[in-house]
């Protein structure tokens, strides 16, 4: 009993860490190569671990695996919006801001969840969904409003649209996964972003060439680690653990993102920055108590027996509320 534990939470530890590792990466590398380009080298970079495992799981079999129809509409589109734009935004807003602000404010996510899941699957607008907006855009101002610098309004709104557009992702992701596997809608969501990038390649190419070592290696671990990697063992620890657990170490990256981003940059947000960000973060937790009195009493299921990278399952949190 002890290894079902300890394995899922070691999973679970391993993404925490990766997912706010790539926000110190993003910035440490952010003046050598440009958003764009580094999106473009980290999709490539992940599409390579992620295509060669689902090629390998389902060979003989991949094209059976491929979506149709409108399924595989909404795939290419959170390919797009999600692997692609939403990973060009959150570089460029870390042009602007330290990484501890960016994953502050891109930790908003949640709520855009919760709001376009009460619109377009008919949710609802419990009481404390609207309070933990307002209390979660009232961080996001202090943060925005707090002075130039790091904290300039390009980078507060940048981070903020990169929400946006994953919280729309999230609700496409969640539709598709009713009829696909997490593996191939993560493999293929990730092919789809490099596609939609390679206008860059050439420009990732030009910029890496004149850039130190670290810049490709940062790049080259963006992709493997917290985007292959990171995929792959949150689908796991997802699988094995309850949804509610997995999806509250959210709050875990915008901290580990801050003690990083001291660590290694020498930078961090203010205490404006601070102030703000924890109003982000509790906003996100006023919005999801109702979700969290719901989960207490549910018996936990038990281990499943298939594997959770090729099973279309579809708890709360298959949609992968945290994406970095």
């Amino acid at each position: 009993m002890g290894n079902r534990v300890s394995l899922p939470t070691v999973a679970l530890v391993a993404v925490m860490v990766m997912w706010s590792s790539s926000f110190v990466v993003i910035r440490g590398i952010g003046e050598h190569v440009s958003p764009a380009a580094m999106a473009e080298g980290r999709l490539l970079a992940a599409s390579v671990v992620l295509l060669t495992w689902w090629g390998w799981r389902f060979r003989g079999r991949l094209v059976a695996t491929i979506p149709r129809g409108t399924t595989l509409l909404l795939l290419v589109g959170y390919g797009a919006m999600w692997f692609a734009i939403y990973t060009v935004l959150v570089n460029a807003a870390e042009q602007h801001l330290d990484a501890g602000t960016t994953a502050l404010l891109v930790n908003i996510a949640p709520i855009v969840v919760a709001v376009l899941a009460g619109v377009f699957l008919r949710e609802g607008f419990p009481p404390l969904l609207m309070v933990g907006i307002a209390v979660s855009f009232a961080g996001a101002a202090i943060i925005a409003l707090s002075g130039p610098g790091r904290h300039d309004r390009i980078g507060v709104a940048l981070a903020i649209a990169a929400a946006l557009l994953y919280g729309i992702s999230v609700i496409a992701q969640k539709l598709v996964l009713a009829k696909t596997d997490p593996l191939t809608a993560t493999a293929l969501g990730c092919a789809v972003g490099a596609i939609v990038l390679a206008p860059y390649a050439l420009t990732l190419i030009r910029e890496l060439t004149a850039a130190p070592v670290g810049s490709t290696v940062g790049v080259v671990y963006l992709g493997l680690a917290p985007t292959a990697a990171g995929f792959l063992l949150w689908a796991y620890a997802l699988a094995h653990t309850p949804a509610g657990l997995s999806i509250s170490a959210s709050y875990a990256v915008p901290a580990l993102s801050i003690a990083g981003s001291w660590i290694f940059l020498s930078e961090g947000p203010g205490t404006a920055g601070l102030v703000g960000g924890a109003l982000c973060l509790a906003g996100v937790a006023i919005a999801r108590l109702k979700y969290v009195r719901a989960d207490k009493p549910t018996v936990r299921p038990p281990r499943p027996t298939r594997d959770p990278l090729t099973t279309s399952r579809q708890p709360v949190g298959s949609s992968g509320l945290l994406r970095f």
